[in-house]
């Protein structure tokens, strides 16, 4: 059975319909795919930090982590968030189970600047993968909050995308980022087109000009990490459109592959 790894980001969980939901846990209990999910929480932790009138900075879309944001991004999104996205699921009729990265070591986790100009901002060292194999034996659905730990019980703040890449590097998955809008987007003689494929080199060309910015780019670069990492496809999908997913899945051109190669389609 094939392995998938859905990274849902902050700004489209409100968003998604529950038939989504519906979908996954459909696709999960019809052997079509294991489906393992790793959520972000951006825009309901920039909501708590402001009521919490804490101050929080980004720096190439990498939030600035202070020991106080993240205790804020952990209560947000291993509290709140994960356990929402695993009521959804369970109400149809899946069998979620919420896990934080803190879980078992689960995301054993390192500085992602040893300068320590991004605070507790941290990359996955190692996944720990033996409790996700676990759980999907048992028929189950990992939903990972991503928030890691170190050997010293040092707790990080994880970009989404970039844990859920090694995720997929560690399953040796697809990496399917479900995201609102239909894939990577650029202006061109006036009309705006969904890039069908774009490669490493083009991607980063991209990033250089402009086209691909803030939030995007850890999206894009941990789609090429993942590649590199043993992943056999990466893609950028609307969510909103739930057959997206299963059409995808059936070979359909769906959203923006990410391709280790040259080759580019607009």
């Amino acid at each position: 059975m094939n392995t998938i790894i859905l990274k849902m980001g902050g700004s489209i969980l409100e968003k998604l319909p529950i038939s989504f939901y519906q979908k996954v846990a459909e696709l999960r209990k019809s052997g079509i795919c294991q489906p393992i999910i790793v959520h972000g929480g951006g825009p309901e932790i920039n909501l708590a930090l402001k009521q919490s009138n804490v101050e929080t900075t980004f720096v190439d879309g990498l939030r600035v982590t202070t020991e106080e944001v993240l205790n804020v991004a952990e209560m947000v999104m291993s509290g709140s968030i994960n356990k929402r996205i695993v009521a959804k699921i369970n109400k149809s009729n899946g069998k979620a189970f919420g896990l934080s990265g803190v879980d078992g070591s689960l995301l054993h986790a390192e500085p992602v600047d040893q300068s320590g100009k991004l605070g507790f901002v941290g990359q996955v060292a190692k996944v720990n993968d033996t409790w996700l194999k676990l759980i999907i034996e048992k028929g189950g659905i990992p939903v990972i909050s991503p928030i890691g730990i170190d050997s010293k019980g040092t707790r990080y703040n994880i970009n989404g995308d970039m844990a859920a890449a090694a995720v997929a590097s560690a399953m040796k998955g697809k990496l399917i980022f479900v995201s609102d809008i239909p894939g990577v987007m650029e202006t061109i003689n006036g009309k705006q087109v969904v890039h069908s494929k774009l490669s490493k080199h083009k991607i980063e060309s991209m990033i250089t000009s402009g086209v691909i910015y803030g939030g995007m780019i850890p999206k894009v670069r941990s789609a090429i990490n993942a590649l590199s990492g043993g992943v056999s496809e990466s893609v950028i999908i609307d969510g909103l459109t739930p057959t997206n997913l299963e059409g995808y899945l059936n070979g359909q051109m769906i959203g923006t592959k990410i391709v280790m190669g040259e080759l580019q389609h607009v």
